[in-house]
């Protein structure tokens, strides 16, 4: 069942349109994270949805209702921000209890519910500590655990990890999956971090320009991007014009092997890194660079013909900066893009 629907909506700043008509549904229990750059509109959208941000054009509706002058305290949502945001005034207990309060309910009522949360998010026996006190990986968690506590319909996460370190992402990342597929949580996410949305998400919709650009799981994002933005978007860089015929691009790098069933004619090609693999007879390529990536190397190379090529190898045999080495395109790792 859908729980979110946006339905055309619009953001206009004067004649600048930072929302242009996106049309998003989000079911309940789904997760999805909402991926751009800088000025594509994310942060924007998750504002009219909790109702931080009027509308130019469009409609909101949440469980079916449209959410059109209904006020932020009344939507049933909650909203974490990249800053935490917590109360310094109030101990770790006051600040998860915020919400209950402004509901009314008696400190007898929610004492219970605040240590069962602070225990879900990893902060058991917390509520006297100092909001000073605590790291920023603590300060994230006590956020998470008070958006939680009035039990919204939609949780939004507004860069929710974008201040921490990495390694200290990848582990809360890990964390917030199962803490959201345990409780059955309605998660609206954004985020510049695409790895972060990939792990995350259940759904990932890209977006450029206030438009969406892609939506679709992460495995069909990272496997088949729509169009040459959200392939680089992503980080590839191997994507160049190309004419498609009978199997085969002719490109810039030579002849493309492209996966069966893709369409004839002029198209943008992308070619993973993992899909530029080195041979014995091939095209000719000299090592500009090698870069350790832990499981695999990455390699930039120089080719006789054509921009330079980005491909990745296994750690041992890998090539030095300066040898000459030849390399052949996996078909199974190209891309035709059609946008």
């Amino acid at each position: 069942m859908t729980l979110l629907q946006l339905e055309g909506v619009s953001v206009r700043f004067g004649e600048r349109a930072v929302v242009d008509s996106v049309d998003l549904a989000v079911a309940e229990h789904e997760t999805v994270c909402v991926l751009g750059p800088s000025g594509s509109g994310k942060s924007t959208l998750l504002r009219v949805v909790a109702g931080l941000q009027q509308v130019s054009g469009g409609r909101v509706l949440l469980g079916g209702a449209d959410q059109a002058g209904v006020p932020v305290h009344r939507r049933g949502v909650g909203l974490m921000f990249q800053d935490h945001q917590l109360f310094p005034h109030r101990d770790v207990g006051g600040n998860v209890a915020f919400g209950l309060r402004m509901r009314g309910l008696s400190r007898s009522s929610y004492e219970a519910q605040v240590a069962e949360l602070l225990e879900l998010v990893g902060l058991p026996g917390a509520q006297g500590r100092a909001v000073a006190s605590l790291s920023g990986g603590e300060q994230q968690r006590v956020a998470l655990a008070r958006a939680l506590a009035p039990s919204p319909r939609l949780l939004m996460l507004d860069e929710p990890l974008g201040q921490l370190d990495r390694g200290l992402r990848e582990r809360l990342v890990v964390e917030l999956q199962g803490l959201f597929s345990r409780l059955g949580t309605t998660v609206l996410a954004v985020t510049h971090d695409q790895g972060e949305a990939f792990a995350l998400a259940d759904r990932v919709v890209v977006m450029r320009d206030g438009r969406i650009a892609q939506a679709g799981t992460p495995l069909e994002v990272w496997q088949r991007p729509a169009s040459e933005f959200v392939a680089r978007f992503l980080g590839f860089e191997n994507v160049v014009p190309a004419t498609v015929s009978g199997g085969a691009a002719a490109t810039a790098w030579g002849k493309v092997p492209v996966p069966a069933g893709s369409p004839d004619g002029e198209h943008r090609l992308l070619i993973r890194p993992a899909g530029v693999v080195l041979c014995q007879a091939g095209l000719a390529c000299e090592v500009l660079s090698r870069t350790f990536r832990g499981t695999h190397v990455s390699l930039l190379l120089r080719p006789e013909a054509g921009p330079v090529l980005e491909s990745e190898c296994d750690l041992a045999g890998a090539p030095a900066v300066g040898d000459r080495i030849a390399v052949t395109f996996s078909p199974a790792e190209v891309v035709v893009l059609t946008d």
